[in-house]
C-alpha cells in the first residue's frame, strides 16, 4: 500500500513538474518571438539593401514583396518565396528576384538577385549554401567580393555564350579548386535575367498596391 501511495505522489510531482517544465518553454518562446522576428527582419532588411541602397529607391522594400511560385520556370525554386518591388516616386526601378541553383557542389544554393529597370543586375547576394568551407564558400560576401563582379550585367553584357566561368570559356572567374560552385551561381543569376525579360510587363507594372502580386511561372 504505502509503495503504490509513494508511486503515485511521484507520478503526480512528475507530472507537475513536466506541466511547469512546458509553461516555462511557452512562455519563454512567447517572449522571445516578437525578438526573433524584429531580428530576422531587420537582417532580411539590410540584405535587400545591400543589392538597392537606400539612395535609389524611396519605399520599404521589405514591406513590398509579392510571392514566387515554387518551380517557376528558370528561378527553380523549391518553395514559395518572396520577390520585392523597388520603387522611385511613382516608377518601379527594380525588382529583387529569389533564384535556386540546384546544382552546387554540395546542395542547393539559395540567391536574391536585383535588376534594375534596363535589366542589369544591381546586385546579387547568396541568402543560404551548403558549400565547403575554403572552396566554395567564395560565394558569400562574408569570404570574398567575387559576387560582386556581377554588379552591372546583363543579357547583352557579356553577350550569351560568355555567361559562363572562364574554365568554360566564359567571362567570370571560378575558385582556385572549386569550379561546380561558381558554374551554378552564374548559371542562377542569368536564368534570372531570363525570367526578368520574360515577364518584364508584370513585374514592372506601376501598381499602388502593394503585398497582394502573386507571380507565377508562364
Amino acid at each position: 500500500m504505502k509503495a503504490a501511495v509513494a508511486i503515485s505522489r511521484s507520478a503526480l510531482f512528475l507530472g507537475i513538474f513536466a506541466a511547469l517544465a512546458a509553461a516555462l518553454i511557452a512562455w519563454t518562446w512567447a517572449t522571445t518571438k516578437a525578438d526573433i522576428e524584429r531580428s530576422v527582419r531587420a537582417a532580411e532588411a539590410r540584405q535587400l539593401l545591400e543589392i538597392f541602397p537606400a539612395n535609389t529607391h524611396n519605399n520599404s522594400l521589405i514591406d513590398d514583396r509579392f510571392i514566387i511560385d515554387a518551380n517557376t520556370p528558370l528561378l527553380e525554386l523549391r518553395g514559395a518565396r518572396s520577390g520585392y518591388t523597388v520603387r522611385q516616386d511613382d516608377a518601379v526601378v527594380g525588382v529583387i528576384l529569389p533564384a535556386t541553383a540546384r546544382d552546387g557542389y554540395s546542395g542547393d544554393i539559395e540567391l536574391l538577385v536585383g535588376v534594375t529597370a534596363d535589366g542589369e543586375i544591381a546586385g546579387a547576394r547568396v541568402v543560404s549554401h551548403k558549400e565547403t568551407p575554403g572552396l566554395g564558400d567564395g560565394i558569400d560576401t562574408k569570404k570574398s567580393p567575387w559576387i560582386m563582379s556581377f554588379d552591372g550585367t546583363s543579357l547583352v553584357s557579356p553577350s550569351q555564350p560568355d555567361w559562363g566561368v572562364k574554365r568554360d570559356g566564359g567571362a567570370f572567374d571560378q575558385f582556385t579548386g572549386a569550379t561546380v560552385t561558381p558554374r551554378a551561381v552564374v548559371a542562377a543569376i542569368r536564368r534570372t535575367l531570363e525570367y526578368q525579360a520574360l515577364h518584364r510587363d508584370r513585374l514592372f507594372e506601376v501598381d499602388s498596391t502593394q503585398n497582394t502580386t502573386v507571380e507565377t511561372g508562364p
